[in-house]
């Protein structure tokens, strides 16, 4: 298992799908992995602070776990198939869920805990996108290098469909 880390829900276009994109938390490949619009929103919202008044799904969840006397102390992105990503949360009993990976994604970052992904779903699935520091000659251009990897990951998104997944 590889630990990744949320980098943000984008919005694919023209499809208008969102997509959750996942980063490997010391390597160079990302994960997008599609999702629904309220699961999106569930995962947005944890990232930017936002508190709704009331409880949405995921935060009944975690306070459901917390009230049973549980602790959630990771999740993990298991496999793919056609398409479908599917992961676990694991418990500090060792004992495990089964997740849809966007669930899974909203429940880790409202924890929080750990995210690993399987090493064979990031070798079919994953993307990698080359650290334009070590291209330049590592100048110490952070910006270049920030504005370079997302015009690489906007043209890899330009070109793949979910069926690029498929095994």
């Amino acid at each position: 298992m590889i630990e990744v880390e949320v980098v943000g829900v984008r919005i694919e276009l023209p499809s208008n799908q969102p997509l959750v994109l996942l980063r490997e938390s010391s390597g160079e490949r990302h994960l997008p992995i599609w999702i629904g619009a309220p699961e999106a929103s569930a995962i947005a919202f944890v990232q930017q602070g936002i508190v709704p008044p009331r409880p949405m799904t995921h935060d009944l969840l975690v306070d459901v776990v917390a009230a049973a006397g549980k602790v959630i102390t990771e999740v993990r992105i298991t496999s793919v198939e056609d398409t479908v990503y599917h992961a676990q949360l694991v418990f500090s009993d060792g004992v495990t869920v089964g997740s849809r990976a966007s669930d899974a994604l909203a429940v880790a970052l409202r924890v929080p805990c750990p995210i690993f992904c399987a090493d064979e779903v990031l070798a079919v699935a994953g993307v990698e996108i080359a650290d334009a520091d070590a291209e330049d000659g590592a100048d110490g251009a952070t910006g270049e290098t920030a504005e370079k990897e997302v015009l690489q990951f906007r043209e890899f998104l330009a070109d793949v469909e979910p069926e690029d997944f498929e095994r």
